[in-house]
């Protein structure tokens, strides 16, 4: 649509401003206690002044009297407004989203008032381009009354737009390990493709995940050693849901335990993740999930039911 047929469009638009969206439309239902009664459930609201013999309806609730209901209202609905959303649709603003509301409030309503209402379009935005995408504004504002006297106002803010075009969806990234002052060195040996266990310096306890202590004599003092890489499934499980954003269950994750005597969680790759078994062999391998992250998971080496 070239710049000339958008402004074309947009005097169109314009020209309903002030017309009629409603007239002497009708409550459906006069103010009553039982409505009040399931507003203020569904809301929670446990104000004295919604019950009893001298309840009002609590405020919010103006628009909800004047509301059709399923069979809509028969009389009072002016064509000017289908018109306009019609121009809308035509020019290519097909979705719609409700963005706001207005209410003010000028008498209390209470059981027994008849409602009665006028509505009109108070505006027609310029074109917009918001993240949804481009389109205009439109604005109504109602007048309710009850017993013929004005109770409030209720201006309502819809914007009918195309749709911004959907951007290519890149692959999301898989969370970053949490890397602190105890691991630090297991994850930079990752990176040199080295399995590195911690061993306790006085006792000389292996131990994994990295800790500050040993679990055994409660030594700080420590070295690593570089495991070979061999180990075995001592226990697994199969990860169905929930899914994950850069996963696709379902998968297999494993506590492996490795030759040097500890166990560490990693996911079982190389075979069906319905054919991983406790007691298989596995060997680690580095697998390189983006440009930025290398994980040690551990490849089957007998595909076999045992």
């Amino acid at each position: 649509m070239t710049q000339a047929m958008k402004q074309d469009v947009y005097e169109l638009l314009k020209a309903y401003e002030g017309q009629p969206a409603a007239t002497a439309g009708t409550g459906k239902d006069l103010v009553n206690e039982p409505m009040i009664r399931h507003w203020c459930e569904a809301m929670g609201d446990t104000n004295p002044a919604y019950a009893g013999p001298d309840a009002v309806a609590p405020p919010t609730m103006l628009q909800a009297w004047t509301m059709g209901g399923l069979s809509g209202h028969h009389t009072g609905r002016s064509g000017a407004y289908d018109e306009l959303l019609t121009l809308l649709d035509d020019a290519g603003y097909r979705s719609v989203v409700a963005t706001d509301c207005e209410q003010e409030y000028l008498r209390p309503l209470r059981p027994g008032d008849a409602i009665t209402f006028d509505a009109v379009i108070e505006s027609v935005s310029e074109r917009k381009t918001t993240k949804l995408g481009t389109g205009h504004f439109v604005t109504t504002r109602m007048d309710v009354r009850a017993g013929g006297e004005l109770a409030g106002t209720h201006r309502f803010r819809i914007l009918k737009y195309a749709p911004a075009a959907a951007k290519p969806k890149e692959r999301p990234r898989r969370p970053r390990p949490v890397i602190n002052r105890d691991n630090a060195g297991f994850w930079e040996g990752v990176q040199a493709h080295k399995l590195l266990v911690q061993r306790c310096a006085d006792c000389a306890t292996a131990r994994f995940p990295w800790l500050p202590g040993c679990s055994a004599c409660g030594s700080q003092e420590w070295d690593t050693f570089e495991a070979g890489g061999s180990g075995t499934v001592f226990s697994y499980v199969v990860m169905h849901h929930p899914p994950f954003p850069a996963f696709d269950p379902p998968y297999a994750v494993g506590l492996i335990e490795l030759a040097e005597g500890v166990r560490m969680i990693s996911n079982v790759v190389g075979v069906p993740y319905d054919k991983v078994r406790i007691g298989m062999p596995v060997r680690l391998e580095f697998l390189r999930v983006d440009e930025e992250l290398e994980l040690p998971v551990f490849r089957a080496q007998d595909c076999g039911e045992g």
